[in-house]
């Protein structure tokens, strides 16, 4: 049922996505309404929202259970542990696939369909983000974040679960071919020789080998052997162009710059997730997907609507509101006062926190 924005109560249930005036993402249908939500669309302006029709329920059930819902925290506390398994299975993929020279679809689906079947529940993807980033074991943790980055994506394109659950496997699997790839390399602090950059150019290769000959269906081994190549043709192994790159590693692709961007590396300090997304639009124009990269863009924006920053000069705030004109300036709120950033082009964010 339509409701103004004055009428919502925490425990309503969106059953369509919302959102703002210029077409920015705010809210999933599904989103149990709570008070950080509700702030979200006032900071957006919203006028009305569809909701699911409420039930009779008596008045004082339904406020003890808004006030549970709200005391909920912004992630479920399961899919830490989740995840955990998930690199944890993830090395043991890597070393199967390296004694065996190939891995087992059940295999897969042990590691990381527990996480799969919690990645409906959980909306706020830069929460995860931050609650699940860390330097130990970048290969695998990598892995794990491709594949949850590619499951929003594929969603967030309007894909239909079945295909949206295989675009996450194709990530999760993409750098299984690094196996073979010794981790001298893998993990060396200095810049690679020709020699050993090209060896480490082959593990497309080597990933499609394994992968097809564990899924039927090829467009998990292509994302393997594809998610290096590049729109304008720059990438590797094969220099392919534009509709030349299967659909599935386009979106892998995408998943991989942004994991490896803001993930501490053996050559390289994580930076930023909303700096990370702003040089994302800018690889858009050439080197990635400009439509899937544009739709993961502007679905990631409001999850960044609420969350602590520190701003360049030291001071701390949040961030109230994305600037609809300069997405990746936005508008934040300090202790002693309110900083549009796309006019104080002085000041930027050094790192954004839970």
């Amino acid at each position: 049922m339509r409701i103004h924005i004055t009428d919502a109560l925490s425990g309503d249930c969106l059953s369509a996505d919302i959102f703002n005036s210029f077409g920015l993402h705010v809210l999933s249908k599904g989103t149990i309404l709570n008070e950080r939500e509700l702030s979200r669309l006032y900071q957006h302006q919203i006028d009305y929202l569809e909701i699911v029709p409420r039930t009779g329920i008596h008045e004082d059930e339904n406020e003890n259970e808004n006030e549970e819902i709200a005391s909920r925290p912004s992630y479920n506390p399961l899919l830490r542990p989740l995840y955990q398994d998930a690199v944890a299975g993830a090395v043991q993929l890597f070393e199967l696939a390296l004694a065996e020279g190939k891995i087992y679809e059940e295999d897969v689906k042990e590691s990381f369909q527990p996480l799969i079947d919690n990645f409906n529940t959980e909306r706020d993807v830069v929460s995860l983000l931050l609650m699940l980033n860390s330097q130990d074991d970048y290969t695998y943790q990598h892995s794990v974040q491709v594949g949850m980055l590619s499951y929003y994506i594929a969603r967030w394109l309007g894909w239909d679960e079945e295909d949206t659950i295989l675009a996450s496997k194709a990530g999760f699997l993409h750098d299984i071919g690094k196996c073979k790839i010794s981790e001298a390399i893998l993990n060396s602090p200095n810049k690679l020789s020709d020699e050993e950059f090209n060896e480490v150019k082959n593990h497309p290769i080597y990933g499609y080998e394994i992968l097809k000959t564990t899924f039927n269906d090829s467009r998990v081994s292509l994302a393997a052997l594809q998610h290096h190549e590049r729109m304008d043709g720059t990438g590797y192994p094969n220099g392919l162009k534009g509709d030349e790159i299967s659909p599935m590693a386009k979106i892998v692709a995408i998943a991989d710059v942004y994991s490896a961007m803001i993930s501490t590396r053996a050559y390289s300090q994580k930076r930023d997730l909303l700096v990370v997304l702003k040089e994302m639009y800018e690889l858009s124009f050439g080197s990635l997907d400009p439509q899937f990269t544009h739709v993961f863009i502007l679905h990631m924006l409001p999850n960044f609507i609420g969350k602590k920053l520190e701003l360049t000069n030291g001071d701390m705030g949040t961030i109230v509101m994305t600037n609809p004109v300069d997405f990746f300036r936005p508008l934040v709120q300090t202790d002693t006062q309110f900083i549009d950033l796309s006019v104080n082009r002085q000041l930027d964010i050094k790192q954004i926190f839970m």
